[in-house]
C-alpha cells in the first residue's frame, strides 16, 4: 500500500501514554503501520509525498473501537417474543431451540450482518464467542464472514458439554463430547491463529460458562490454550442466578472457581462480571485478568450494574463488549461506552466516570486486554486502525468539547474507518462488502428460522 495521510482533524485523539489530543492533527501511514503523528503543519512534508490525502476537517479522529465480547450468530434473533422480558437463564432456554436449527449459511449470514453493524459504528477489532455447533456449523464459517468485511477478528472456539440431563442449562442436543471439542479447538488454532503483529485473525479458547461445561473441560481448555499460546475467554458472574449456581454447584464464588481452574491471568478475559465482590476485583487486578464490560446487555437482562468504577480504580484490565445481538439487540460500541459512563454516574454521582475514560476502555483498554499492544493507539509503529467521526451531524453539532461529545452526544456512525490502513468504511458506507448482499442473506436465513420456530 502507498503512503496515506489524514490531515486537518479538529482533534486527533492518540490514546498514547500521555493521552495526547492534538488540535489540527494529522497522521501518516503506509503498509498498515503508522509512521508519523502530529499537527497538520508538522506533517506537511509527508503530504508532499503521499499517494492519498484524506481531509478530516470537522472530524474527531480516534483509534478504532475494540469490541471484546460478542455472539455474532445471535444477530438473527433480536427482540424475540418470549425472550424480551426474561432474565438470563429463561432467556437462554427460550433461544436454545431456535439456535439448534442454525446451519453454516445462517451463521455466516448472521456474522456478516453483525460485523457490518460494528464496522459502520467505528469498530476495527472484534472478538466473537461461538459456543454452539449444530448441523455442521464450524468456527470457519465466522472467519470466512469476517474476511468479507475487513475488520480484525478474534473468534473464540466456544463449547457446551453439560446438558440438562447432567444438570446443565443447555439442551442435550446442543452439547458436544469433550474430546471432540478439544480436538476441533486444536484444529482451528493450527489453521487460523496468527500471533504476529498486525494479525487479522487470532483464535481463542472459550468454554461457554460454568453452568454449561464441566470442571474437567475448563481445566483442559486452560492447559490447551497455554500450550498453544492463545487466550482464554468465558462468561463469569453475570447475574445473581450465576453466582447462586456457583455457590450451590461448586461451593465457592465465581472468582474463586475461576482461579482454582487456572482461569486467571493476563491471558484470560471474562465477560460481564457484574456480580464480582470487592475481594474478587482485587484478585483480578492482582493477576491481570481481564473483564469485558457489557452494560447494555446487563441492563437488558436485568443482571445489575457492574462495579466498573471500582474495577477501573483498582487497575483491572477492562474492555467493552456489545455482547450478543439477542441480549443487547444492538452492536454499537460508542453507545456501550456512553451507557457504561451513565450507569456509573447513576450509582456514584455526576463525577463517577469521565467520558474520556469510557473512550479509553473502548479503544486502547480493549486492545490491551485482547493481547494487542500493536492496536488501540495512534502512535508511530502501531497499526493503522483509525476512525474519522464527523462532528457535523444532527446528533453531535453543538458539542463544545468534541472528544467528550463522542460519548455524551455520539454520532450515528463513523464517517471513515481504516483497518490495517485499508478503508473499510468511507463516507458512512461499507467499502469491502455489499450492503444489499448482506441484508439479502440475513433475510433468507431469518425467514427459514422463523418458519421453523
Amino acid at each position: 500500500m502507498g503512503l496515506s495521510v489524514i490531515r486537518n482533524a479538529d482533534i486527533l485523539v492518540c490514546m498514547d501514554d500521555p493521552r495526547r489530543e492534538i488540535a489540527h492533527g494529522a497522521v501518516a501511514f503506509r503498509d498498515g503501520v503508522i509512521l508519523a503523528v502530529g499537527t497538520t503543519a508538522e506533517l506537511v512534508p509527508w503530504v508532499a509525498q503521499a499517494d492519498a490525502v484524506i481531509d478530516a476537517s470537522g472530524c474527531v479522529v480516534t483509534p478504532g473501537l475494540v469490541n471484546t465480547h460478542h455472539h455474532l450468530y445471535q444477530s438473527l434473533t433480536r427482540a424475540l417474543p418470549g425472550a424480551i422480558n426474561a432474565s438470563l437463564f429463561d432467556w437462554l432456554k427460550r433461544l436454545y431451540p431456535i439456535w439448534a436449527h442454525y446451519r453454516p449459511d445462517d451463521v455466516f449470514a448472521a456474522t456478516q450482518l453483525g460485523l457490518a453493524e460494528l464496522a459502520l459504528s467505528g469498530c476495527t477489532l472484534t472478538s466473537d464467542h461461538l459456543y454452539l455447533f449444530p448441523n455442521g456449523v464450524t468456527l470457519d464459517d465466522t472467519i470466512a464472514a469476517a474476511q468479507g468485511i475487513g475488520i480484525r477478528f478474534h473468534p473464540t472456539r466456544g463449547a457446551m458439554s453439560v446438558g440438562t440431563s447432567a444438570g446443565g442449562l443447555p439442551p442435550d442436543s446442543l452439547v458436544e463430547d469433550e474430546r471432540t471439542i478439544l480436538n476441533d479447538t486444536i484444529r482451528v488454532i493450527d489453521r487460523f491463529h496468527d500471533a504476529s503483529d498486525g494479525a487479522m485473525v487470532r483464535v481463542g479458547v472459550a468454554p461457554c460458562s460454568p453452568f454449561s461445561v464441566s470442571q474437567g473441560l475448563m481445566r483442559d481448555a486452560a492447559l490447551l490454550a497455554r500450550d498453544k499460546g492463545v487466550m482464554l475467554h468465558t462468561h463469569l458472574a453475570e447475574d445473581a442466578d450465576d453466582v447462586a449456581f456457583s455457590l450451590e454447584r461448586f461451593g465457592c464464588r465465581p472468582g474463586d472457581y475461576a482461579e482454582s481452574l487456572g482461569w486467571t491471568g493476563p491471558d484470560v478475559w471474562h465477560a460481564h462480571c457484574v456480580q464480582l465482590d470487592a475481594r474478587e476485583i482485587v484478585l483480578f487486578a492482582r493477576t491481570g485478568t481481564g473483564i469485558a464490560h457489557c452494560p447494555c446487555s446487563n441492563c437488558r437482562l436485568g443482571s445489575g450494574i457492574a462495579p466498573l468504577k471500582a474495577m477501573f480504580e483498582q487497575g483491572v484490565s477492562l474492555g467493552l463488549g456489545v455482547d450478543g445481538s439477542a441480549s443487547s439487540d444492538s452492536g454499537n460500541l460508542l453507545l456501550e461506552a456512553r451507557q457504561a459512563m451513565l450507569l456509573q454516574r447513576a450509582v456514584g454521582g455526576p463525577a463517577a466516570f469521565d467520558p474520556r475514560d469510557a473512550l479509553f476502555i473502548a479503544t486502547r483498554g480493549g486492545a490491551q486486554m485482547l493481547g494487542r499492544p500493536d492496536c488501540g493507539m495512534i502512535a508511530p509503529g502501531k497499526r493503522a486502525d483509525i476512525v474519522l467521526w464527523d462532528g457535523v451531524n444532527f446528533g453531535s453539532t453543538g458539542a463544545w468539547d468534541k472528544v467528550a461529545g463522542l460519548i455524551l452526544s455520539p454520532p450515528a456512525g463513523a464517517r471513515d474507518v481504516f483497518v490495517e490502513g485499508r478503508a473499510v468504511v468511507r463516507d458512512g458506507q461499507l467499502v469491502q462488502a455489499d450492503r444489499a448482499t448482506i441484508l439479502r442473506a440475513a433475510d433468507r436465513s431469518l425467514s427459514r428460522l422463523m418458519s421453523l420456530a
